[in-house]
C-alpha cells in the first residue's frame, strides 16, 4: 500500500505530497492521520529545511472532504464526520504554526477543505486552468473550519462573497481575487514557478523567516485555536442534518 502522504527533502526545501490520486486526494481519516504524522516529523526534525511545498499527487491538489466518509448511510458511523472535521481543524492550526514558510503548489482541483489548505499556507502558486473554490453551501454544508483562514487570506468582503456564493473558479480568477499569489500560464509551467518561489524564500535567513512568520501569525489572529475548533463543531452539526446528508447522497449518485 502506498504512503498516503509523502515527505521528501532537497536542501532547505521540503516537499509534502498528498498521495491519493485515485480519489483526487480527498481528505479521509487515513490521509489526515498521515499528514499529521508528516508534520510531526517536520516539527521534530526539519533536517535543515525552512521552506515547505505542499501539493497533491496526480491531477488534483485536494478535492476536500471524502464524501463517502461523511455520508452516514455509506460509512455507517455518525461520528466519523465530526472526527474528520476536527482532525482537519487541528491540521490547519498545525500547518499554520509550522516554523517553516509554506507554499501550496496547486496543481489541479483545490475544492472546499482542499482550497482551505491553500489559504492556510503562507503563499500559493497555481496555474490558469486549475479549479479552486468553496462549494460547501452548494452541498448543504458549512465551511466553518476553513472560514477563518479564507477571511485572513481574502479579507472579510471578498472572503464572505467566496464562501456564500460557493462554486469554483479558474486559477486565473483565483489570482485576480488574491486566492493565489503566483500564476503559471499552464500546468507545464507550475513546477518551475513553484521552484522559483521556493528558492527565493530559501535564500532568506531561516531564523528571520521563522520569526517573521510567527509575528504575522500573532498579528492576524492565526493563533486563535478556539475559532477553528468551534468551526469544526459547527460544520459537524450541519453535516449531520438530513438536508446535508441528502445533498451529499445526490452528489454521490450523479
Amino acid at each position: 500500500m502506498s504512503d498516503p502522504a509523502i515527505l521528501s527533502f532537497d536542501g532547505p526545501i521540503a516537499r509534502l505530497v498528498i498521495n491519493r490520486p485515485d480519489a483526487r486526494n480527498a481528505l479521509s481519516i487515513e490521509i489526515l492521520d498521515a499528514l499529521h504524522d508528516r508534520l510531526a516529523e517536520l516539527e521534530a526534525d526539519p533536517r535543515g529545511a525552512h521552506v515547505l511545498v505542499l501539493t497533491g499527487a496526480g491531477k488534483a491538489f485536494c478535492a476536500g472532504m471524502d464524501l463517502k466518509a461523511v455520508l452516514i448511510e455509506l460509512s455507517g458511523d455518525p461520528s466519523l464526520g465530526k472526527r474528520l472535521l476536527t482532525s482537519l481543524a487541528e491540521l490547519t492550526l498545525r500547518l499554520r504554526a509550522l516554523a517553516m514558510v509554506t507554499i501550496a503548489s496547486v496543481n489541479g482541483a483545490a475544492i472546499g477543505g482542499g482550497c482551505g489548505l491553500t489559504c492556510v499556507c503562507d503563499l500559493s502558486v497555481t496555474h490558469a486552468d486549475a479549479k479552486l473554490g468553496f462549494p460547501e453551501v452548494d452541498l448543504g454544508l458549512c465551511p466553518a473550519v476553513i472560514a477563518p483562514w479564507v477571511l485572513r487570506k481574502l479579507g472579510p468582503g471578498v472572503g464572505r462573497r467566496a464562501l456564500l456564493m460557493g462554486g469554483v473558479m479558474s486559477g486565473e480568477d483565483a489570482k485576480a481575487i488574491g486566492l493565489a499569489d503566483f500564476l503559471a500560464p499552464d500546468r507545464a509551467g507550475l513546477d518551475s514557478l513553484t521552484n522559483e518561489v521556493a528558492q527565493r524564500l530559501a535564500s532568506g535567513g531561516p531564523k528571520a523567516l521563522a520569526a517573521t512568520k510567527a509575528l504575522l501569525n500573532r498579528l492576524d489572529g492565526s493563533e486563535d485555536r478556539d475559532a477553528v475548533l468551534r468551526g469544526a463543531e459547527l460544520s459537524a452539526s450541519v453535516l449531520a442534518t438530513p438536508e446535508a446528508q441528502a445533498a451529499l447522497k445526490a452528489r454521490m449518485t450523479r
